[in-house]
């Protein structure tokens, strides 16, 4: 199971080709590669996108993705929620699987916390149903489940994947030049979540690259990153 960052449709879809991911070559649909946000490619449902979810689709792994702030959100939330290894998903084919907000799921024997949204900061460059959606940013009723499954799972799990971080992160990318993003609603909550939830390392995408950080957390964008509880990861980084 590997985890990498943003596809904004397909933008950066080619890190996941053959020559780049070459061991998709020795992988089945039974793995799994979890975009963290930004996933991009139920948007408008147009021949190019139709083209390139096929596209993934033929690639003998599994895609899994939580939500970006670029999605277009009115048409994911059409497809009928079902249960899925644990937690909540939108099935967009029999191979690419959304994780919604606030679930634990159980992959390959690990416990992975799951939850996409963030603030879109070029909102005035966007049109509001069109290129930008106000459900970008979670709802209380998220929020307040994500709790909830944190709770039942005693607040441990191996992996957080999401797409914002916590506001304690924010302040050191903002330190290191790597964002220009002040925190909001959504990094307080994944902050107060940090404080109190057991994990082995927790996954972010949203700024496009690169960086380990404290408290075991890393940006992820290029690298394709497997998934694993031992203190070595072993990282596929894409050709630039």
């Amino acid at each position: 199971m590997y985890v990498t960052g943003d596809l904004q449709g397909y933008i950066d879809i080619g890190k996941l080709n053959s020559k780049r991911f070459s061991i998709n070559r020795e992988l089945s649909k039974d793995d799994f590669v979890i975009i963290a946000g930004d996933f991009g490619l139920v948007w408008d449902n147009k021949n190019d996108e139709i083209y390139w979810r096929k596209w993934l689709a033929r690639k003998n792994f599994s895609t899994l993705f939580i939500d970006g702030n670029h999605e277009n959100f009115q048409l994911l939330n059409t497809y009928p929620v079902e249960r899925w290894n644990g937690g909540k998903v939108h099935r967009i084919n029999e191979s690419i699987i959304h994780l919604m907000r606030g679930q634990i799921f159980t992959i390959k024997g690990y416990k992975i916390f799951t939850f996409g949204g963030a603030q879109s900061h070029d909102k005035e460059y966007r049109k509001e149903n069109v290129n930008w959606w106000p459900e970008e940013m979670p709802s209380l009723e998220e929020y307040n489940e994500g709790i909830k499954n944190l709770e039942r799972h005693n607040w441990e799990v191996d992996f957080v994947i999401t797409h914002m971080c916590p506001t304690s992160t924010l302040h050191a990318l903002n330190e290191s030049k790597h964002s220009g993003i002040h925190e909001d609603q959504l990094s307080d909550y994944f902050e107060q979540i940090q404080e109190r939830l057991s994990y082995k390392k927790w996954y972010f995408g949203h700024f496009h690259r690169d960086m380990e950080l404290p408290n075991k957390q890393k940006l992820i964008y290029k690298t394709i990153e497997l998934l694993s509880t031992e203190h070595s990861h072993k990282n596929i980084k894409g050709e630039q």
